[in-house]
């Protein structure tokens, strides 16, 4: 009786529940063998793939357009702050989904009704798709340095997510895209053989330099961009959705935490080394050239560091931009899935969830058209991409915080007031910096001159 009763239990169990069940009895395997490595390898990923994901085209793009045109002293310690933030709210995407086993677009559906739920959902997929136009324009700029034309690259692009989609599980989707995520060092590197003023960059960092002079709409504009490049809706409903598709649950909380930390600190080391790349040119008062919208810096770093150091920057932008695609248009799919009900896991097949892969393979392929539009400013839509995303984080932000304070649904595991006061600090910066450009802009625009 007892077989025949177990045998039609398993009998009800999908295709994903048995995918899930044996990545879990991995991590349980590794738990009961006390091996702390094997586990910690194991629950990794959602963190280190959210943060080096949102170290993306226009974030990259906008870390060496601040290098360029502001040097090292007041950016480098600011980039380390946001990302500081970012590591808040990230924590708390992993508490609420671990706890939960709910996505962030389902969970909001489910607590504050349909139209908060549409209004989230509709917030994300518009910030998406103008966020993946600028990745492939990061595609765009970084393939154009080795020749190879805008119609080509856009096709690789597109071609790319299509196929990482083929292998038929989570478990390889991440491992994969944590593969492609390892060349987001290329920055490092890039920085590295620049041969940067050590001493300044040091000084930089231990002192923090006041503001900058010069244009305030600018500065607002680049300080705004800043914060979008690593504070972005996109990296709540992606990471909260991932940390359910991998099967983590509150027993893994801790090994969740070192993956957004590690995740924290290996993209601020990389958008460091963008910017100190970039800050090149600003110490040979070198103007990037107008070709490719405004973002041709490779282009001008090859007059100032030599062949190496562009191609390399080259290359890490067409990472960051192939990375993000597969993020991206990723967190645009489960939040589809979340708000329709449909199904949303890559342990799903494409018959049982034609809708979730459709969507990942259908925004990318539209935002990669884009892109081709004869003369498009790929610099200003960059920039202003990163700013759209910091002026509608706010109402992201906000239902998250709620949800980690629910206790009804998180028990214990709620903010503690220390938590809730560092995501009111990271609430007050993303609010600064957009209100603050939005209004600078909007003075100069009314008077008719620039600020």
């Amino acid at each position: 009786m007892f077989d025949r009763a177990a045998s039609n239990e398993a009998a009800r169990l999908s295709h994903e529940d048995m995918l899930r069940s044996r990545d879990r009895m991995r991590v349980v395997r590794a738990r009961r063998g006390g091996s702390r490595w094997r586990l910690l390898w194991l629950l990794v990923g959602p963190g280190v793939l959210v943060m080096l994901g949102e170290n993306d085209g226009p974030s990259m793009l906008s870390y060496t357009a601040t290098g360029a045109r502001y040097g090292v002293g007041f950016f480098v310690p600011f980039i380390v702050l946001t990302f500081m933030g970012a590591m808040v709210v990230q924590e708390m995407t992993v508490r609420v989904g671990a706890i939960t086993h709910r996505g962030y677009g389902e969970l909001v559906f489910q607590r504050y009704g349909g139209f908060w739920g549409w209004v989230s959902i509709g917030d994300l997929v518009l910030t998406n798709v103008i966020t993946l136009v600028t990745e492939f324009i990061a595609i765009r700029v970084g393939m154009a340095y080795f020749g190879i034309p805008p119609q080509l690259a856009v096709a690789l692009g597109v071609l790319l997510v299509a196929f990482s989609i083929t292998g038929g599980r989570y478990w390889r989707w991440e491992r994969a895209a944590l593969a492609l995520a390892a060349f987001n060092m290329l920055f490092v590197v890039a920085a590295v053989v620049s041969r940067p003023d050590y001493g300044a960059v040091g000084h930089a960092v231990l002192s923090w330099s006041p503001l900058p002079g010069g244009s305030l709409q600018v500065l607002m504009l680049i300080v705004a961009s800043n914060v979008g490049a690593t504070v972005t809706p996109w990296m709540i409903f992606f990471q909260q959705s991932a940390v359910v598709d991998k099967g983590v649950t509150p027993k893994d909380l801790r090994q969740g935490r070192i993956d957004v930390v590690a995740g924290g600190l290996l993209a601020a080391l990389a958008g460091c080394g963008a910017l100190v790349t970039a800050a090149a040119l600003y110490t040979h008062h070198v103007i990037p050239p107008p070709g490719l919208g405004g973002a041709d810096y490779a282009g001008a770093l090859l007059r100032v560091a030599g062949p190496a150091v562009p191609a390399i920057l080259s290359l890490g932008l067409i990472e960051a931009g192939a990375l993000a695609c597969l993020t991206i248009s990723t967190a645009t799919a489960y939040s589809v899935g979340e708000a329709i009900g449909g199904a949303h896991s890559f342990n799903r097949t494409f018959g049982e969830a034609p809708v979730f892969y459709g969507v990942i393979v259908g925004v990318a392929l539209l935002s990669g058209l884009v892109v081709l539009i004869p003369g498009a400013p790929l610099l200003n839509i960059t920039l202003n991409a990163n700013l759209l995303a910091t002026i509608l984080m706010p109402a992201a932000l906000t239902f998250l915080i709620l949800l980690a304070n629910d206790r009804e649904i998180m028990g214990n595991r709620v903010n503690g007031w220390r938590f809730n006061v560092a995501a009111a600090l990271v609430m007050l910066l993303v609010v600064f910096a957009g209100a603050g450009s939005t209004i600078v802009t909007f003075i100069a625009t009314v008077t008719g001159r620039p600020l």
